[in-house]
């Protein structure tokens, strides 16, 4: 089996009109969740292999706050192409840098993060594809299973979500 945790950044600082989306910090709140999240994942064993990030400022402090928590060797990508990346560029950068990984965690943004998980699912409990459908908050977590198959073959529709943690 393959894992696949989809996470959105912690929530920005947007009190700075002069700063450029890009390289927009975390806010307090932000600073709060990274880490609650991280901890929670590793307390229900949802720790990656590796981990692809978005350059961008507010999703780079985000994986900062949350490394503590997960195991040293966890190989790290940071990539601008998941800076506001849709689902192809998303599901792109799953195949082309997924690896032998077993539990993959991508950090990314939004409405991406929404489209990539609702085209990689097909199946799951309703209440929670509903509830990813109608909101994927800030710091927000899917969890999708995929059989044992190798990241460059997945394809849409072929995954489960097993959890989407908020």
């Amino acid at each position: 089996m393959s894992r696949l945790l989809l996470m959105r950044h912690a929530k920005s600082d947007r009190s700075d009109e002069e700063i450029d989306d890009f390289d927009r910090p975390l806010s307090g709140r932000g600073l709060e969740a990274a880490p609650h999240m991280a901890r929670h994942m590793a307390a229900l064993g949802l720790t990656p292999q590796r981990i692809l990030c978005s350059t961008a400022q507010r999703a780079r402090e985000t994986l900062a706050l949350m490394l503590p928590f997960f195991d040293a060797d966890a190989e790290i990508r940071t990539t601008r192409d998941l800076y506001l990346a849709g689902e192809d560029a998303t599901i792109d950068q799953i195949r082309g840098h997924g690896g032998s990984a077993a539990t993959l965690l991508v950090i990314g943004h939004e409405p991406g993060l929404t489209e990539t998980a609702l085209t990689l699912i097909g199946a799951g409990n309703p209440s929670l594809i509903e509830d990813l459908e109608a909101k994927f908050p800030t710091a927000g977590l899917a969890v999708i299973d995929f059989p044992a198959i190798r990241w460059v073959d997945v394809e849409p529709k072929t995954g489960k979500l097993v959890a989407f943690l908020r």
